[in-house]
């Protein structure tokens, strides 16, 4: 599997350089529009709605509306110049009880392996420790131009991450009117031997049975069956040496004594460039990303 982010999990004053992988992938079936008359494929355009004329990536910027329709374009070197914190690293800011996570705030999966032979040991280190405390680390991190909440835990041996909602993000429950009703002991009682009775399910034996249908009728229209995704095989586990011990108890000392402080704050790296790009850029303008209405989170 390819890494999307590559960086380094900073657990105090221990660094292990890793790399992000996707933990989880789509099997969904992808659809195309299609004109009825004449089977031709629908495609859009990117069209100014002020002088209608259809316009080339290079020629898009993304921009921000103001509450009075005021569209304020926003450049990559605008958000190069952010102070964004946790750039390059994965900053661990607290362990707590897995069951103080609220799902609502789970999002996308990643795993992360250890990138180097040398993260091999502080990697190690890292999942016995929140194996053996049985909590979850709350980390900062920065992708795709913003700085994230993630979550660490423990899965099959590896340490996966998991996206974090900000806490801001999540509704709350008042936006749904709770239902008046009255139920007797004995419903409640019955209900309970219901979900015993729905206990001890293999979860992992589940499958989508919607898709099952959905390439049966496909392969009955082209005569053809969709193949399974491939799989990759992971790579061999590093089993380098480091002396972590002082650099530990180093960190247990920080901790105790700036407990409350501020987090590290990295350099934001620059956007790097390829050769092409650099020449292109001599005889038109550098591309721009095509315009949306979200505002980049700061720091």
């Amino acid at each position: 599997m390819r890494p999307i982010w590559s960086g380094a999990i900073s657990f105090g004053l221990v660094t292990i350089p890793i790399k992000v992988v996707p933990a989880t992938e789509s099997h969904d079936i992808s659809f195309r529009q299609i004109h009825t008359a004449d089977g031709g494929r629908i495609r859009y355009r990117k069209v100014c709605e002020i002088d209608g004329q259809e316009l080339r990536q290079d020629e898009i910027v993304r921009g921000y509306e103001t509450a009075t329709g005021t569209l304020i374009p926003v450049t990559d070197a605008d958000l190069d110049g952010l102070p964004l914190p946790t750039a390059k690293a994965i900053e661990i800011v607290a362990f707590v009880p897995a069951a103080s996570i609220d799902p609502i705030q789970i999002g996308t999966s990643y795993y992360l392996a250890a990138a180097e032979a040398i993260a091999a040991k502080p990697y190690e280190l890292l999942r016995q420790a929140l194996e053996r405390s049985s909590k979850v680390a709350v980390a900062k991190f920065a992708m795709r131009d913003r700085e994230r909440l993630g979550l660490l835990r423990v899965k099959d041996n590896v340490i996966m991450m998991h996206a974090l909602r900000w806490p801001d993000e999540i509704r709350a429950s008042s936006y749904v009117p709770a239902p008046e009703a009255e139920v007797s002991d004995e419903e409640v009682e019955a209900a309970v031997r219901l979900t015993d009775s729905l206990s001890g399910v293999d979860i992992d034996s589940l499958h989508d049975g919607y898709r099952d249908a959905l390439e049966q009728v496909i392969a009955a229209k082209t005569g053809t069956s969709i193949p399974p995704a491939p799989t990759e095989e992971a790579p061999p586990a590093s089993a380098a040496v480091v002396d972590l011990m002082a650099i530990l108890e180093q960190s247990v000392q920080d901790a105790k004594t700036n407990r409350g402080q501020p987090g590290t704050v990295h350099e934001l790296p620059a956007r790097k460039t390829t050769a092409k790009k650099t020449a292109a850029t001599k005889s038109k303008p550098a591309a721009k990303k095509p315009a949306t209405t979200r505002k980049p989170r700061s720091a």
